[in-house]
């Protein structure tokens, strides 16, 4: 089964508030997700772990270019949504339009955020706030080896490389 993916924040709400009722803990994490890689897995699995049901909140394609540069994201938001969503730890997909899911986490208020180890606990977008309401922080491992930013530096180089090599062929 497929994650049910939301671009309305209020229908989510409204789901979310029939899961708490029937006594789940509902978990959120965010990221861009642009080039799916086993980091992201390890953050995914390792977030479901600590609750009953995953919210994956993921950047609009105007929030990733001002975060990451107007190169990125790689894929558009439908297709990421659409990827993330195909994940079996994954149980809601929905968008956010700002710069940090700070607004979103005010609004769904989950019991449980989860970021990867790239975060420190005390500035994460959000923490404060699941905390005064009685929720948890957690920082999971990050997998340094697998980054999006570093599949996307190798994909250039040797692009760059095929290039220089068929000019000297």
């Amino acid at each position: 089964m497929c994650a049910k993916i939301y671009i309305s924040w209020d229908a989510l709400k409204r789901e979310l508030n029939n899961q708490r009722a029937a006594g789940k803990k509902i978990i959120l994490t965010s990221g861009t997700f642009d080039l799916l890689h086993p980091g992201h897995i390890h953050l995914l699995r390792s977030a479901r772990s600590f609750g009953d049901l995953l919210i994956v909140a993921v950047n609009s394609d105007d929030s990733v270019k001002r975060y990451k540069g107007l190169d990125r994201p790689i894929n558009t938001l439908g297709d990421r949504m659409t990827v993330v969503a195909a994940l079996a730890v994954v149980d809601y997909v929905v968008l956010f339009p700002q710069d940090t899911p700070q607004e979103l986490i005010e609004y769904v208020q989950p019991d449980i955020l989860v970021k990867g180890g790239d975060y420190k606990k005390e500035s994460i977008a959000g923490g404060g706030f699941v905390e005064s309401h009685g929720g948890s922080v957690y920082v999971v491992e990050y997998l340094d080896q697998y980054s999006t930013t570093k599949m996307i530096h190798s994909i250039v180089a040797n692009v760059a490389l095929k290039k220089i090599n068929s000019c000297n062929r």
